[in-house]
């Protein structure tokens, strides 16, 4: 068999194995090519067109979510909680309340509803001029992986600007040096633009998968 009937015929066997075939290890394969062309092909256009280094974040927690996590939801407990917006406000809004953010006021916020564990954030350049209060702000944490929150309070000190931020599922914003009450510039990765449901769960099962290995992927 000639090189080009071998590369041929090779070529067939994979591409049938990706498509056609409903094995595990298929399934797999396909994770980790969709991985590698969001992280390596997708990641870096992106940045250049919208301006920043991190143009697409994975949610990994629920620290945005507006229902219950474990029974859970803004510090209080419930055996039960229908989902919705005046529900939401309902258990959570006297925070904001003491912030000077009124429910009218969360009602015009950028995806007032929060967003989920496993959805996509596309972000766009942040810097003073283009954020204010209710905004989604992505920054560097206390941990490796960055943080998606919502600014509650914009402030500015000797002609710098520092930023608060809180999960909304969250009962307060996160304290200490690294936390997220006074978030400055050098910090901030960019600024929520789109959501994408579900898009991130390629990842979050992409990094899973591999813990077992001993290989581990900031996310």
């Amino acid at each position: 068999m000639s090189t080009w009937k071998k590369i041929h015929h090779h070529s067939q066997r994979c591409w049938h194995f990706l498509w056609y075939d409903d094995s595990a290890w298929s399934w797999l394969a396909n994770i980790i090519i969709a991985f590698l062309v969001i992280r390596f092909i997708v990641y870096p256009l992106l940045g250049i067109v919208l301006g920043t280094g991190y143009p697409i974040v994975a949610v990994v927690s629920e620290s945005m979510e507006h229902g219950l996590h474990e029974g859970v939801l803004c510090g209080k407990e419930f055996t039960e909680f229908p989902e919705s917006w005046d529900n939401y406000w309902e258990a959570c809004g006297s925070w904001y309340e003491q912030q000077g953010i009124s429910k009218d006021d969360f009602r015009q916020f950028p995806f007032k509803n929060g967003f989920d564990k496993g959805d996509v954030i596309i972000l766009w350049r942040a810097n003073d001029r283009n954020l204010d209060v209710g905004d989604i702000l992505v920054f560097q944490g206390h941990r490796p992986q960055p943080i998606i929150h919502r600014v509650v309070k914009v402030s500015s000190e000797a002609g710098n600007y520092y930023y608060q931020t809180k999960g909304d599922h969250n009962s307060n914003s996160i304290e200490g040096s690294f936390g997220e009450t006074r978030i400055g510039e050098e910090r901030i990765l960019g600024k929520g633009l789109v959501r994408i449901p579900y898009l991130g769960w390629l990842k979050i099962l992409f990094v899973d998968a591999l813990k077992p290995f001993g290989i581990t992927i900031q996310r």
